[in-house]
């Protein structure tokens, strides 16, 4: 090997980049019928009981799928003949408003060898001087089934939902079909979360996030409707009046498509 050669070699090898390992999971089992992961981030890591209130949801989450593997591999064992099912859960921080409320979303990611992997998406919301889960009752003076508030909600997410499904270009008779089953309850209008804001530590409104299936076929894929506070101000509490303001940036707008 020449000289010149040589400098080549070692030039392309000083250039290569450093790939980091991979993150460790929080929580996992593995088996020859499946192989089940739990990631928190690391800001969820910083509040220990934040953390400790998602790991053990993820734990509960990996046994029960764990269980269900054994039990379908003792009945149809033929479903594991391309291996074992993989089963994914990440936890993620959203916003952090007022230093309190934290809106995490929390991503599964399954393939049991069907036509496709699946995945799903949910959120929770933490109040972090309660050390608890909440719902986004207190924001709002009224939250009953079919009220104004709810009505309201639905109206404006809906409305959101329209705007992207034109962007990909869905057709309207079928995207009204998949609306059928939102209601306008807490329970049936979708997994919500306190979006960032422009003005540090409020809130610009509320997104609403749907995985596939959800509200369209798989092929569309996931779907976030995004609610503005202004829609909201009629039916706010006094915290909610506190916690909303600003508006929503372009980068998250982006980043949530």
């Amino acid at each position: 090997m020449t000289k010149l050669s040589v400098g080549l070699v070692l030039s392309v090898v000083c250039i290569q980049p450093v790939l980091s390992a991979d993150p460790k999971p929080d929580a996992s089992a593995r088996n020859r019928s499946i192989e089940a992961t739990v990631y928190l981030d690391d800001k969820i890591k910083a509040d220990s009981a934040l953390a400790a209130d998602c790991l053990a949801e993820g734990r509960k989450w990996i046994d029960k799928n764990v269980a269900e593997a054994a039990s379908t591999r003792k009945s149809d064992p033929q479903l594991f003949d391309r291996g074992g099912w993989t089963f994914e859960r990440k936890y993620n921080v959203r916003s952090v408003i007022d230093g309190r409320y934290v809106s995490i979303v929390r991503n599964d990611y399954i393939d049991t060898h069907g036509a496709h992997p699946n995945s799903d998406v949910n959120t929770i919301l933490w109040d972090s001087a309660e050390k608890k889960r909440i719902s986004i009752r207190p924001f709002f003076t009224e939250t009953a089934d079919n009220g104004p508030t709810m009505k309201a909600i639905l109206g404006a997410v809906i409305a959101s939902l329209n705007i992207e499904k034109k962007k990909r270009g869905a057709g309207e008779t079928a995207t009204a079909e998949w609306y059928k089953e939102l209601k306008p309850t807490l329970l049936k209008i979708g997994a919500v979360t306190l979006a960032p804001s422009t003005e540090a530590g409020k809130s610009s409104g509320l997104t609403f996030h749907y995985p596939p299936y959800a509200v369209g076929p798989y092929a569309e894929g996931q779907y976030v409707a995004f609610v503005p506070w202004e829609t909201l101000k009629p039916y706010l509490t006094s915290e909610g009046t506190r916690i909303f303001a600003g508006s929503r940036s372009k980068a998250d707008e982006d980043d949530q498509q």
